[in-house]
């Protein structure tokens, strides 16, 4: 069989397929790319997008219960949950262009709908036909986490893949599992409507920094959100056209259920043996320049052990260089997090817990309460704060913050750490005034506690005092 042959063999249209496609074709690339579901993956299908617009539905009618706090008469909103869901599809429908076949083929991208699988260490099969290139790009995602847990198979469950194709509002919603993507759909169904219990076998948002956590989710129990922790569910089953969860010796019944218990790498049709690729349970082995133990192939995203949307865009920026160029890369960036409740929870480079256990008692830690800052007073918005870890020398390690608008006020901790920039950087930074921003020059100027009562530095100003009347 005679094979087709290209420059960039991309395996995967999601998020990091996609970028990695572009780029290569914008450099004249001859690229093909290999898709057998939607164009645009997990987070414009069934992830990051349709779960954003409805958490943005979800405060809008949260947004009517509690006006009165600016003297507004609160009205419980009446949720048109067939319309929510439109809105959702149409968000979806907005961006998809961005992701389409035809914009990529209008890049010159040969894009084939269909599934791809290594037959030897470089070629791959696709609907029959054989397909070469110099480089290979695995990008194919991940999928839910299914946990064996009797009687789940027998009943009717959500993931996140099923759940915004759902028609129905659930009366009571059930979640196994305490994450971002559990805890962002617990509040939103319940400020749409939902009864909400949440089940974690461990600790929720066990990832985070526990302090900032509890602000989150001391916010989610106030506005109902049921949080069972420590207890894992022992038996699922069906019980008058609900769901029964077994816990800890207590039934639990709801509605429907939801599972959130994490993610599961794609690899099992990719036919990695014959192409000599490594691969364990948590997915593609690579290195820190993201190539497989073959080195026509690299790996990017979720299918090599990410998470994040974001860090597999990073990632193919990293291999692009490396493979149409030559040019020596390694994925360093430091990679921010956000769970986006109300109260959202950011976080990049270490946790106060991970710093300690590195440095010892090295460290410094800083905080400043949005209670402090006049814009989130304004707004009627104090809860949470800003939290930075540094070493005693002012190098930052880490910066978490929970509160309104934490994803983006997170930003400039991430250039910080990106830039190896001191504490003193973001101390003597001039923000406009007022904004939530101004939280974390406050955190930061923290570090100077103290300098005031410093014998040293008082002896040297009284010197200075006498030198320069």
């Amino acid at each position: 069989m005679r094979a087709r042959h290209f420059d960039i063999a991309v395996i995967g249209a999601g998020s990091g397929g996609l970028s990695a496609a572009a780029a290569a074709a914008q450099f004249g690339c001859r690229v093909v790319l290999f898709e057998a579901g939607d164009m645009g993956g997990d987070c414009l299908n069934t992830g990051c997008v349709p779960s954003k617009a409805l958490i943005a539905a979800a405060r809008q009618a949260q947004a009517m219960r509690t006006a009165a706090r600016f003297g507004i008469t609160p009205v419980a909103p009446t949720v048109d949950f067939a319309a929510v869901r439109a809105h959702v599809q149409r968000t979806i429908a907005t961006l998809a262009p961005h992701d389409s076949q035809q914009r990529f083929e209008a890049l010159g991208v040969s894009v084939i709908r269909a599934a791809a699988h290594f037959v030897n260490d470089r070629t791959v099969e696709a609907r029959g036909e054989h397909y070469t290139a110099r480089r290979f790009i695995i990008a194919t995602g991940s999928r839910p986490a299914i946990p064996p847990i009797p009687g789940l198979a027998e009943v009717p469950y959500l993931t996140n893949e099923t759940l915004f194709a759902s028609e129905t509002l659930p009366s009571h919603l059930l979640v196994i599992g305490g994450g971002a993507i559990g805890l962002e759909m617990a509040q939103a169904h319940r400020r749409l409507g939902s009864e909400v219990t949440v089940i974690e076998a461990a600790a929720p948002l066990a990832q985070d920094d526990p302090e900032l956590a509890a602000v989150v989710l001391g916010h989610l129990a106030r506005e109902g959100v049921g949080i069972i922790t420590s207890a894992a569910v022992s038996r699922v089953s069906s019980s008058g056209g609900g769901i029964t969860l077994e816990v800890g010796g207590r039934s639990i019944t709801g509605s429907h259920l939801l599972v959130a218990t994490g993610r599961r790498p794609n690899i099992e049709k990719l036919g990695l043996e014959a192409a000599g690729i490594a691969v364990t349970p948590r997915g593609i082995t690579v290195d820190r320049g993201l190539r497989t133990s073959n080195r026509r192939a690299y790996a990017i995203g979720d299918v090599a052990g990410g998470r994040f949307t974001h860090e597999a865009g990073y990632q193919a920026g990293i291999v692009i260089r490396s493979a149409l160029f030559g040019l020596p890369a390694r994925a360093t960036a430091a990679i921010p997090h956000v769970t986006y409740t109300d109260p959202e929870l950011a976080q990049v480079g270490l946790t106060e817990r991970q710093a300690r256990a590195a440095h010892g008692d090295g460290v410094r830690v800083l905080r400043a309460p949005f209670s402090g800052n006049d814009r989130a007073v304004t707004e009627a918005e104090v809860e949470g704060l800003v939290k930075v870890i540094t070493t005693r020398r002012g190098r930052i390690l880490g910066a978490g913050i929970a509160g309104a608008g934490a994803g983006d006020l997170i930003q400039p901790w991430v250039l910080a750490l990106q830039g190896r920039l001191k504490i003193s950087a973001l101390a003597s930074s001039v923000l406009p005034y007022p904004t939530r921003g101004e939280a974390s020059r406050r955190a930061a100027i923290g570090y100077f506690a103290g300098l005031a009562s410093n014998r040293l530095l008082r002896h040297v100003m009284g010197l200075v005092s006498r030198i320069i009347p």
